[in-house]
């Protein structure tokens, strides 16, 4: 099966992410989107599964530094521009297991993954 976390190491999420993945020994491989980037085709198949608002992290520290004219009357294709220039806009972490996304993590979820 192939499966990715994508993410970014210093994410507390993603840490946690990782932590429960190695606990359960579930075989994965780790995408950094800040060191090894993200590609557009990736970003598109990810917003083909779930909406840009979902995977929009306007949480975030990155999101919060945007001029307001940025971050007002988003549609999807501004939503992934912004993704693809500011990686950090994306909620983490994003599993996938083929073609199929998981978006954040929660263990109850994780391990109905993996049952």
């Amino acid at each position: 099966m192939t499966m990715v976390l994508h993410g970014i190491k210093n994410c507390d999420t993603v840490k946690k992410a990782r932590r429960w993945l190695e606990a359960n020994n579930v075989d994965y491989r780790f995408h950094d989107l800040r060191a090894d980037g993200l590609d557009e085709e990736m970003l598109r198949k990810w917003l083909g599964q779930v909406a840009w608002e979902r995977l929009l992290n306007t949480r975030g520290t990155t999101w919060r530094k945007l001029p307001d004219n940025q971050r007002r009357g988003l549609d999807e294709s501004e939503a992934l521009a912004l993704m693809l220039a500011h990686p950090t806009l994306i909620k983490r972490p994003v599993l996938t297991i083929k073609d199929k996304c998981h978006i954040g993590f929660k263990a109850d979820d994780y391990a109905a993954l993996f049952r």
